[in-house]
């Protein structure tokens, strides 16, 4: 590990981006732009620390910032483990298109055929797909307050009723995608976490990705910081492994990104669950929403980045175009996901026609619009360092 202007940069553990500074070394122009646009964060959003990792072509770099916990002065490293938010919903959707790769549902199911509790509700007329895309008619932002176990959910779900025909209204939920998961997970007949971490992330090569942080692996895992500045993590909830649960590192999340960029390396099987997230289902506003990722046409403009990922898209319907046929990458696509918890932000992006990504882990939410804009300089810089 080196030191440049402050800033820590550890090479990732596959091919890694070549570190030796000097002219005309692109690797050393990317770290000054990381180190331009993401150093002032800190200190305008008071976060404590952050880990920001990029990938081109197949050589990657980690660079941190920062304190992972305060008490005790605890750095940020490439394998310090992060809360991710709803970017966790991208590896219960590579789940579900696991199970369907593997013949155990199709996204035309209903959740019902696998969750008979469900039997005689309106989720007879709503399919994964609906589920996978927000669009299954209302289903609200938050596990409502007061359902605190799957019997609570079960009930809630049995007497909800959709207040728009499925597929036509886009409405961004945490229970939409958990029941999504955890119809998956009863279509593999196994638990949802057992499938995860015993299945998921080992078949995307990912060695330090948790939904329950184990106890060896305790002292990598970062605190988050609220707004009255406590140290913060998050509280178990129904559903929150499949919406909100994931803890990972920078070092295993740039994987992540380089398996979408390349899955060669995956099983075929793995290999066409990630290529299965990269399909369309409904274009909303200024962007596709697939199955986990939100894509756009590439290059994309800055302010159609940030209007995709405006509050509005989260908190209101928005109209939904149903694509059909389904949309499969044609030309080059930038791939998003925002997530974040009460103590933690993070971003990722990639652009598979150009081999580049980034992952952006924070411990604290500071704002979509400053992440969306920091990765949008560090992305324009890669492409434009690229072959």
């Amino acid at each position: 590990m080196r030191q440049l202007g402050g800033l820590a940069l550890a090479l990732a553990a596959l091919v890694p981006m070549e570190a030796r500074a000097g002219e005309g070394d692109p690797s050393a122009g990317i770290a000054a732009v990381v180190e331009r646009v993401y150093r002032p964060l800190l200190k305008e959003y008071d976060v404590p620390g952050l880990a920001v990792a990029v990938t081109r072509d197949g050589r990657s770099g980690v660079f941190t910032f920062g304190l992972a916990a305060k008490e005790g002065q605890r750095p940020v490293t490439p394998d310090t483990l992060f809360e991710i938010g709803s970017i966790s919903k991208t590896f219960t959707a590579t789940l579900v298109s696991y199970a369907q790769v593997i013949g155990r549902l199709s996204l035309d199911d209903a959740p019902s055929r696998f969750l008979p509790s469900l039997r005689g509700s309106a989720l007879d007329r709503v399919t994964l797909r609906d589920l996978g895309t927000y669009s299954a008619g209302g289903l609200p932002l938050q596990v409502p307050e007061g359902v605190t176990d799957t019997a609570a959910m079960t009930a809630y779900l049995r007497r909800w009723q959709p207040s728009a025909p499925p597929g036509t209204q886009r409405l961004y939920s945490n229970p939409s995608l958990g029941l999504f998961g955890s119809a998956a997970a009863a279509a593999m007949g196994a638990d949802f976490r057992t499938l995860m971490e015993r299945r998921i992330f080992p078949g995307l090569g990912l060695r330090h990705s948790f939904l329950r942080v184990p106890e060896t692996e305790a002292e990598r895992y970062a605190w988050g910081y609220g707004k009255d500045d406590r140290p913060i993590r998050v509280s178990p909830g129904v559903l929150d492994g499949e919406a909100y649960g994931v803890k990972s590192s920078a070092a295993d999340m740039i994987r992540f990104v380089e398996a979408q960029l390349d899955p060669g390396r995956l099983d075929p099987a793995m290999r066409r669950a990630v290529a299965g997230t990269h399909v369309g289902y409904l274009r909303v506003g200024p962007m596709v929403q697939g199955l986990g990722w939100e894509q756009y046409p590439y290059p994309v403009p800055l302010e159609r980045l940030q209007a995709g990922n405006a509050a509005p898209m989260t908190l209101e319907p928005q109209p939904a175009d149903r694509l059909d046929p389904p949309e499969a990458p044609d030309g080059p696509r930038l791939f998003n996901k925002t997530g974040s918890t009460n103590g933690f932000g993070a971003y990722v992006a990639f652009v598979p026609e150009k081999r580049i990504g980034l992952v952006m882990l924070a411990n604290r939410n500071l704002p979509v619009p400053a992440r969306i804009a920091a990765a949008h300089a560090v992305l324009e810089a890669l492409a434009a360092d690229g072959p």
